[in-house]
């Protein structure tokens, strides 16, 4: 559903905040580029025994705040603009949420799912020793993102440390927890969405107990974001993946779906639900529709059609500016850049936790990331309300006049 230049959109947006703003251009400039491009074309050897080419990026944003900071995406169509664009909105989720990281972001072009586990480990340490100039624990700190997990952070760990000749935990996030990993990380990103759902339920005066819920998506994101929703009493009516959905409008048994996939892998077939396709999920009458799949989900073509009252964006851009317009005054949006930043809240964590070689309880970490996201929505909130803008446009104007004050301050070397 791609409608324009995924780096472009983003620009775009970061452009008329700047212009609302006055933001000087000397600032202004920077953010419209990436200070740091590579990419990386490798052999790896399959378990055939031939040799196939992997193309691979990463790419730094902005670290004006701090060590760049952002997921590695393993996915067939992934593209060095898509990585660009990605990059930006994780130097503004960081700046969001008011810790001290700038953005970055890594893929592969590859397709995991066709992969063994022994291609992917081998895949994984020579991607990770091709962008191994760029990161470290100091510098660019990756974490998981589509088709990554705790796993392939291990193997990037383990490969940066040997290159290094000792262990350097902090180098990634999202680790297992034996190794360095924070508990909590894993569900970070959905629990997010939920605390962000709780908050703007109480402030619209919408409880969450008995709302309906939608969710597009039930990977690490969506699947979390569902089951908390359900303990929270919301009544969650769909659910999808890249596969299909279904649909209950009294309400779906969300721990069974989840054990359902964790058995089949899908959605789809579900008992007591009619299959639906994603498409149709996003235009269901809902009180909060979660799209936590992709990007570019909401579109010029299908925003129209979209009945929910609240949207809480899971995924990164998944709505495109074109449809915000549409969606504007109609829908309470709360950005990506917002939403779901629990996962580079808890990586902070995760990162802080490694260089102290102390580490925290999961009730620690859940209570500090909803301390750290209650901060971050009321200040997105009272910008929202004071410049009478939505909360995509407060976000931003929060973020870039963090980043423009810090590159300010810092002024530009020599």
């Amino acid at each position: 559903m791609t409608e324009t230049n995924a780096f472009q959109m983003v620009v775009s947006r970061i452009d008329a905040i700047c212009d609302r703003l006055n933001i000087k251009d000397a600032y202004r400039l920077r953010l419209e580029k990436c200070e740091r491009e590579l990419t990386v074309n490798f052999p790896v050897r399959m378990d055939d025994g031939t040799v196939k080419v992997f193309t691979g990026f990463r790419v730094h944003h902005n670290d004006s705040r701090g060590p760049a900071k952002g997921g590695i995406r393993y996915h067939p169509d992934v593209t060095l603009d898509e990585t660009r664009a990605l990059a930006a909105l994780m130097t503004l989720k960081a700046a969001v949420v008011n810790i001290p990281f700038g953005g970055a972001k890594g893929a592969v072009v590859c397709n995991p799912e066709l992969m063994s586990q022994a291609e992917l480990e081998r895949m994984t340490r020579r991607y990770t020793s091709e962008i191994s100039i760029l990161i470290g624990p100091d510098r660019d700190i990756p974490a998981p993102d589509v088709g990554t997990n705790p796993q392939v952070m291990a193997w990037i760990m383990d490969t940066y440390s040997m290159i290094k000749g000792h262990t350097v935990l902090a180098v990634v996030t999202g680790k297992p927890v034996g190794i360095g990993g924070s508990k909590g990380r894993l569900g970070a990103t959905g629990r997010g969405c939920m605390l962000n759902a709780r908050l703007v339920a109480q402030h619209l005066g919408i409880g969450l107990e008995g709302a309906t819920v939608a969710v597009q998506g039930f990977g690490n994101v969506g699947s979390v974001v569902a089951r908390l929703l359900a303990r929270e009493g919301s009544k969650v009516v769909a659910i999808s993946d890249v596969k299909g959905g279904i649909y209950n409008e009294k309400g779906l048994d969300v721990e069974a779906v989840f054990h359902y996939n964790q058995q089949t892998g899908l959605v789809v077939d579900f008992k007591d639900a009619e299959n639906i396709t994603n498409t149709e999920l996003l235009a269901l009458p809902c009180d909060i529709l979660v799209p936590a799949a992709i990007e570019d989900q909401i579109v010029k073509a299908n925003a129209a059609d979209v009945k929910a009252r609240i949207i809480v964006e899971g995924a990164n851009a998944p709505i495109t500016p074109e449809a915000d317009r549409i969606l504007n005054n109609r829908v309470f949006v709360v950005p990506d850049v917002l939403a779901n930043a629990g996962g580079v809240i808890v990586s902070y964590f995760e990162w802080v936790q490694d260089a102290q070689a102390f580490f925290w309880s999961e009730d620690e970490v859940n209570h500090q990331l909803q301390v750290v996201m209650e901060n971050a929505f009321s200040e997105v909130l009272e910008m929202s309300q004071h410049q009478k803008v939505d909360m995509r446009n407060a976000a931003y104007m929060l973020a870039i006049k963090r980043i423009a004050d810090d590159m300010e301050a810092r002024g530009i070397f020599p």
